[in-house]
Protein backbone atom coordinates (compact mmCIF):
# COMPACT_ATOMS: atom_id res chain seq x y z
CA UNK A 1 0.00 0.00 0.00
CA UNK A 2 1.40 3.40 -0.61
CA UNK A 3 1.60 6.14 1.63
CA UNK A 4 0.27 8.65 -0.60
CA UNK A 5 -3.12 9.42 -1.93
CA UNK A 6 -3.68 8.24 -5.73
CA UNK A 7 -6.21 10.98 -7.05
CA UNK A 8 -7.58 14.56 -5.24
CA UNK A 9 -11.15 12.48 -4.48
CA UNK A 10 -9.67 9.92 -2.32
CA UNK A 11 -7.19 12.67 -0.75
CA UNK A 12 -10.54 14.78 0.41
CA UNK A 13 -11.79 12.69 2.71
CA UNK A 14 -8.24 12.68 4.68
CA UNK A 15 -8.19 16.63 4.37
CA UNK A 16 -11.92 16.66 6.06
CA UNK A 17 -10.31 14.49 8.58
CA UNK A 18 -7.61 17.36 9.36
CA UNK A 19 -10.32 20.03 9.50
CA UNK A 20 -13.19 18.59 12.05
CA UNK A 21 -13.21 21.05 14.38
CA UNK A 22 -15.10 24.35 12.84
CA UNK A 23 -12.81 26.93 14.03
CA UNK A 24 -9.89 25.42 12.44
CA UNK A 25 -12.19 25.52 9.29
CA UNK A 26 -13.58 29.19 10.14
CA UNK A 27 -9.73 30.12 10.27
CA UNK A 28 -9.05 28.26 6.96
CA UNK A 29 -11.77 30.14 5.44
CA UNK A 30 -10.50 33.36 6.51
CA UNK A 31 -6.75 32.90 5.67
CA UNK A 32 -8.04 31.63 2.22
CA UNK A 33 -10.27 34.37 1.27
CA UNK A 34 -7.40 36.81 2.77
CA UNK A 35 -4.96 35.29 0.96
CA UNK A 36 -6.54 35.50 -2.35
CA UNK A 37 -7.68 38.99 -1.79
CA UNK A 38 -4.31 40.20 -0.78
CA UNK A 39 -2.47 38.14 -3.85
CA UNK A 40 -5.06 39.10 -6.14
CA UNK A 41 -4.91 42.79 -5.37
CA UNK A 42 -1.18 43.33 -4.93
CA UNK A 43 -1.20 41.30 -8.26
CA UNK A 44 -3.43 44.17 -10.04
CA UNK A 45 -1.87 46.96 -8.19
CA UNK A 46 2.17 44.95 -9.90
CA UNK A 47 3.37 44.54 -6.22
CA UNK A 48 6.13 42.11 -6.20
CA UNK A 49 5.36 41.08 -2.83
CA UNK A 50 1.46 40.14 -3.55
CA UNK A 51 1.69 36.40 -3.80
CA UNK A 52 4.00 36.14 -0.54
CA UNK A 53 1.88 38.09 1.07
CA UNK A 54 -1.08 36.15 0.45
CA UNK A 55 0.42 33.48 1.31
CA UNK A 56 1.49 34.18 4.80
CA UNK A 57 -1.83 35.42 5.09
CA UNK A 58 -3.47 32.21 3.95
CA UNK A 59 -1.06 29.69 5.41
CA UNK A 60 -0.77 31.73 8.82
CA UNK A 61 -4.30 31.44 9.80
CA UNK A 62 -4.52 27.99 8.59
CA UNK A 63 -1.39 26.77 10.66
CA UNK A 64 -2.82 28.80 13.73
CA UNK A 65 -6.20 26.32 13.36
CA UNK A 66 -4.00 23.08 12.71
CA UNK A 67 -1.54 23.70 15.14
CA UNK A 68 -3.42 25.83 18.26
CA UNK A 69 -6.84 24.10 17.60
CA UNK A 70 -6.51 21.13 16.06
CA UNK A 71 -3.31 19.86 17.05
CA UNK A 72 -2.38 18.48 14.06
CA UNK A 73 -0.01 18.85 11.28
CA UNK A 74 -0.96 20.78 8.06
CA UNK A 75 -1.61 18.64 4.98
CA UNK A 76 0.61 21.18 3.21
CA UNK A 77 3.62 19.75 4.59
CA UNK A 78 2.95 16.09 2.50
CA UNK A 79 0.46 16.98 -0.08
CA UNK A 80 0.96 20.92 -0.64
CA UNK A 81 -1.24 21.11 -4.52
CA UNK A 82 -3.78 19.02 -2.88
CA UNK A 83 -3.92 20.32 0.02
CA UNK A 84 -4.78 23.83 -1.63
CA UNK A 85 -7.24 22.48 -3.44
CA UNK A 86 -8.91 21.24 -0.91
CA UNK A 87 -8.75 24.90 0.68
CA UNK A 88 -10.25 26.12 -2.45
CA UNK A 89 -12.95 23.70 -2.33
CA UNK A 90 -13.72 23.30 1.29
CA UNK A 91 -14.33 27.52 0.52
CA UNK A 92 -15.99 27.06 -2.18
CA UNK A 93 -18.67 24.87 -0.64
CA UNK A 94 -18.88 26.66 2.64
CA UNK A 95 -19.67 29.91 0.22
CA UNK A 96 -22.22 27.97 -1.63
CA UNK A 97 -24.10 26.73 1.17
CA UNK A 98 -23.19 23.21 0.09
CA UNK A 99 -20.34 21.97 2.83
CA UNK A 100 -23.04 19.67 5.03
CA UNK A 101 -24.24 18.09 1.68
CA UNK A 102 -21.24 17.17 0.71
CA UNK A 103 -20.93 13.05 0.86
CA UNK A 104 -17.27 13.45 2.15
CA UNK A 105 -17.90 16.13 5.10
CA UNK A 106 -21.54 14.03 6.21
CA UNK A 107 -19.37 10.93 6.28
CA UNK A 108 -16.16 11.73 7.69
CA UNK A 109 -17.11 15.12 10.13
CA UNK A 110 -21.05 14.65 10.62
CA UNK A 111 -20.63 10.85 11.48
CA UNK A 112 -17.48 11.08 12.80
CA UNK A 113 -15.35 8.03 10.43
CA UNK A 114 -12.50 7.63 9.42
CA UNK A 115 -10.54 8.49 5.96
CA UNK A 116 -9.62 5.52 3.88
CA UNK A 117 -5.60 4.97 4.25
CA UNK A 118 -3.37 6.33 1.20
CA UNK A 119 -3.64 3.71 -1.55
CA UNK A 120 -7.32 2.63 -0.08
CA UNK A 121 -10.21 2.95 -2.89
CA UNK A 122 -12.54 6.21 -2.38
CA UNK A 123 -15.65 5.28 -1.01
CA UNK A 124 -16.95 8.01 -0.80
Amino acid sequence: MSDRYDTFEAFWPYYLSEHRNPVCRGLHYVGTGTGLAVAGLGTLMLNPFAIPAGMVCGYGAAWVGHFIIEKNRPATFTYPAWSLRGDMRMLKLKVTGRLHADPGYVRIIANGEQPDPPGAAATV
